[in-house]
């Protein structure tokens, strides 16, 4: 008789990009919450700091299908040859929980973030946003360009990074996904015009001055889920409609939102949570930014890893 090794379903990092696109991840997430999934419903993670970094195990349920991650984070140190982020996910049948898959949870999570942000950007950013700043040259970095140039059409997009090298790598990445976009490096200054702004680093200060914002700007920050550490400035928040996943997440993850409550610039009460952003009706501000800060929740995960499992 198989033992239950044998029998798990292994998709690797190609095999998962082959089965759902950027695109049908975006709309998986969306449609989990337009659904009648309400994010605060999800079980809580833990998170386990080791000598090397944190341990973190992700559980999730939703119609069918449970599935847990279990992730890595390593420091962000110099000459690291790996991804500061790795994982592995378990997809386990609802009605007997038996695992019956086990797929590359690095590549899904490099997925369903920008898939996260996209949703939300989709229903909170201008419909003919253009242009686009991006902080960070990692995969992330890159992989919200394509998952921006999936929902508005994207002109022009300016990558900035510490190394000019990698920076132009991620350019050259990034052009692969928004083949119809200009994609160069770029600095601060680029900003002022932006009307998408993503921050996909390791930061653990604000990357820039809230006056660098328009009010035309939908500002999405993935970098950090460490509640001392931010990288948008607690002014920014102050002056603009913020998204958070849920309020809870918010209050007890989310350094940006955290940091700018004990600033001062920012009420707890004032923050919108994505069941709202999903309900029929919901209005988007347009006389301000909007901010939409994330830190990754275990039904993400699961709603992209439903919709491959339903692709085999």
């Amino acid at each position: 008789m198989p033992g239950l090794v044998s029998s798990l379903r292994l998709i690797d990092g190609d095999q998962l990009l082959r089965l759902v696109s950027l695109r049908e991840a975006i709309d998986a997430i969306a449609s989990v919450v337009r659904g009648g999934f309400d994010p605060s419903d999800d079980p809580a993670r833990s998170i386990v700091d080791v000598p090397t970094g944190q341990l973190l195990l992700m559980p999730s349920a939703l119609r069918g299908v449970v599935g847990q991650k279990l992730a890595t984070v390593s420091p962000d140190v110099p000459g690291r040859t790996v991804p500061r982020i790795q994982a592995l996910y378990v997809v386990i049948d609802a009605a007997t929980l038996t695992p019956v898959a086990v797929l590359d949870g690095t590549t899904l999570t490099t997925l369903r973030t920008p898939a996260v942000s996209a949703a939300a950007a989709d229903v909170l950013a201008d419909p003919d946003a253009a242009t686009a700043v991006i902080f960070g040259t990692g995969p992330q970095g890159v992989a919200h360009v394509g998952a921006l140039a999936a929902i508005r059409p994207i002109q022009h997009v300016r990558m900035i990074g510490r190394d000019p090298v990698r920076t132009r790598r991620a350019c050259a990445a990034a052009r692969e996904l928004a083949p119809d976009a200009e994609i160069v490096p770029g600095t601060i200054d680029d900003l002022a015009g932006s009307d998408l702004i993503v921050c996909a680093t390791t930061a653990g200060e604000p990357l820039f001055e809230a006056a660098s914002v328009g009010d035309q700007a939908t500002v999405i920050a993935v970098g950090s889920h460490d509640p001392a550490r931010r990288e948008l400035p607690a002014a920014l928040l102050g002056r603009a409609q913020v998204v958070v996943e849920t309020a809870h997440v918010a209050r007890t993850e989310a350094g940006d939102v955290i940091l700018a409550v004990a600033d001062g610039a920012l009420a707890t009460d004032e923050v919108v949570e994505f069941r709202e952003v999903f309900a029929e009706g919901f209005v988007a501000a347009r006389d301000r930014p909007r901010v939409i800060k994330t830190c990754g929740m275990g039904w993400q995960d699961l709603a992209v890893a439903r919709l491959v499992m339903d692709r085999l």
